[in-house]
């Protein structure tokens, strides 16, 4: 017979006899649940090495109770905060021995919806999620309710017993918009990257009530941008406030629409990375410089945000931290931890480049 004979895996109680120990010792010292003296479990881990064991982790899940899987749900994973995000959080995971499982739900309800059941009948121990609309509760209380606890990331979905971790985004967008504001600059827009859905409510008179919007970050950001506009004498003009999506392209589209108005900005405030490069973007095709001609500034310092010309002034968010933190939440509700439901708010920083200048 031609090939090679495929070595047996060997049994727990080979291991454990290699080891010197009984086989309930090796199954604690290997599934890492149970008490094991520190002795014995460095004898079961050489012996498993010695000879080639791997353990079956289904039989350890139904063991412990754990798969030590989280499951994480982002709204786009092409966008630089949630990919930065996301390694934060499979770092916190893998220091404690756990995998991590991604669905991008493309901002669409119905496909979060779907990710939640799939996840939970693959079992996963607990879920990091940045939900798509803060006011659909169903389908993540119902998750909570089934045993499975949820860290929300950067979006908080009032009345659900869950873990938030984010920042202050009304503090930060004020803050943005208050420098901008002391450039000299009386018309500011602000893209938002939502959608035909936010539109009609982002268009009230003043801005009225966007802090009670119930998607993403969008509302507080607003909140803020329009509450620094108040304190300093100026008028909200809700159509300098874009809602036409969260592409690059849309983003584009909506500067070139708000470069075109009569009284047209001269300074622009982006929601996220993504908006800032489709404001350049059109900035470029319209033979426009920026800042010589139209101020920016932007929510996070991505990678290329200072390489550029001229580099970008951004609102940065610790985005890592924020990943981490959140993995780091989950996994301590995962192991037993009855604390209270906490909401971390980790520090913004401002860091002024050439993007902004006097009006």
């Amino acid at each position: 017979m031609s090939g090679s004979v495929r070595r047996a895996m060997p049994s727990i109680e080979i291991v454990a006899k290699e080891a010197g120990v009984s086989t309930a010792t090796a199954g604690r010292a290997l599934g890492g649940y149970g008490s094991v003296s520190r002795k014995s479990r460095e004898a079961v881990q050489a012996a498993a090495e010695r000879l080639g064991y791997r353990p079956n982790s289904l039989a350890r899940s139904m063991i412990t109770g754990l798969t030590h899987t989280l499951g994480v749900l982002v709204p786009d994973i092409e966008n630089p905060f949630f990919s930065r995000a996301l390694r934060g959080i499979a770092d916190a995971a893998h220091e404690r021995g756990w995998e991590v499982l991604l669905v991008n739900t493309d901002e669409d309800l119905a496909l979060e919806r779907k990710a939640l059941g799939v996840l939970a009948e693959r079992r996963v121990d607990g879920l990091v999620v940045a939900p798509t609309d803060v006011a659909d509760r169903d389908a993540l209380q119902a998750v909570v309710d089934a045993g499975i606890p949820i860290v929300l990331l950067d979006r908080r979905v009032p009345g659900l017993d869950a873990d938030t971790v984010g920042i202050d985004n009304r503090a930060a967008a004020k803050d943005a918009t208050e420098r901008l504001l002391k450039l000299g600059h009386r018309s500011v827009a602000l893209l938002t990257g939502g959608d035909e859905k936010l539109r009609p409510k982002l268009s009230r008179p003043g801005l009225r009530g966007v802090e009670r919007l119930a998607a993403t970050t969008v509302g507080a950001r607003a909140a803020g941008y329009r509450d620094a506009l108040v304190e300093a004498g100026v008028e909200p003009r809700p159509e300098l406030v874009s809602a036409e999506g969260f592409r690059r392209e849309d983003a584009a589209a909506a500067t070139r629409r708000l470069l075109a108005l009569p009284d047209a900005p001269t300074a622009i405030l982006a929601l996220d990375s993504l908006l800032a490069l489709g404001v350049l973007q059109a900035l470029r095709g319209l033979g426009m410089r920026c800042p010589a001609d139209v101020s920016l500034v932007a929510f996070d310092d991505a990678d290329w945000a200072e390489a550029i010309s001229p580099p970008l002034s951004v609102v940065a968010q610790p985005i890592y931290e924020l990943g981490a933190e959140a993995g780091r939440l989950l996994l301590d509700r995962v192991q037993g931890s009855d604390k209270r439901f906490t909401h971390r708010r980790l520090p913004t920083r401002f860091i002024e480049r050439e993007s902004a200048a006097s009006r």
